[in-house]
């Protein structure tokens, strides 16, 4: 097949792909919803979805993915953030800056949305300890990239061959610090929303939060991490 064709079929084949994932997603959605994570198996998910378990396993390694896929677009973001900085602005300054606006947008990532779909989510996913640890995978994968990015930069910064280690392991403790700030703070605005606040009425606690624990990193960070 010559390539005017193979984009099409190639595109398409994507296309399906992706319904199916998202279809699966949201099948397994409303069964753990209705009945509790634990009390649903893939096999459930599988025949609600008219699928096999072998076909769900292609697309979901296990079932918790099957719940925690969305934070896979998140992954990357604060790594992105911070590589498409401004010129100028620090690490902590770029995800600091990035978390207030997403704040304002009551982004569901942040912890601070009480619509009530993400209220039942967020609540499913901190109630059972699977998920809980599960999601520690995504954290580490969201390190891993983020640290690639402050590891690049700092070579791109003319640390010397001789503090390779050091510069690795600077750029590791400087994303897992970013990465947990924002994991925590997100945690600690869900609280808020479980408790029975509303979004409008926690965003301000949870600015505050956010400007402690970034202004805790940058004392440090700032001087550490290239602007």
């Amino acid at each position: 097949m010559d390539k005017t064709t193979d984009t099409p079929v190639t595109g398409l084949r994507e296309a399906k792909k992706q319904r199916t994932r998202q279809q699966l997603a949201a099948t397994a959605l409303e069964l753990f919803l209705e009945r509790g994570f634990d009390a649903v198996s893939v096999a459930d998910v599988a025949a609600a979805a008219e699928v096999s378990k072998p076909t769900l396993f292609r697309y979901f390694p296990s079932k918790e993915d099957l719940l925690l896929d969305r934070f896979a677009d998140h992954q990357d973001e604060a790594a992105r953030v911070v590589r498409e900085r401004p010129s100028g602005q620090t690490p902590v300054e770029a995800v600091h800056a990035h978390f207030i606006d997403a704040l304002a947008a009551n982004d569901p990532i942040t912890g601070l949305c009480d619509h009530p779909n993400v209220v039942v989510f967020q609540r499913l996913l901190y109630s059972t300890a699977s998920l809980a640890s599960r999601l520690a995978h995504y954290a580490a994968r969201e390190v891993d990239l983020l640290a690639a990015v402050l590891e690049r930069e700092a070579e791109e910064a003319g640390a010397g061959g001789a503090e390779v280690g050091r510069r690795r392991l600077r750029a590791r403790l400087g994303a897992l610090y970013l990465v947990t700030a924002r994991h925590e703070l997100a945690q600690a605005n869900w609280r808020r929303i479980d408790a029975g606040q509303s979004a409008a009425a926690a965003h301000g606690a949870a600015v505050a939060d956010a400007d402690m624990a970034f202004a805790m990193l940058a004392e440090g960070l700032d001087r550490t991490l290239p602007a």
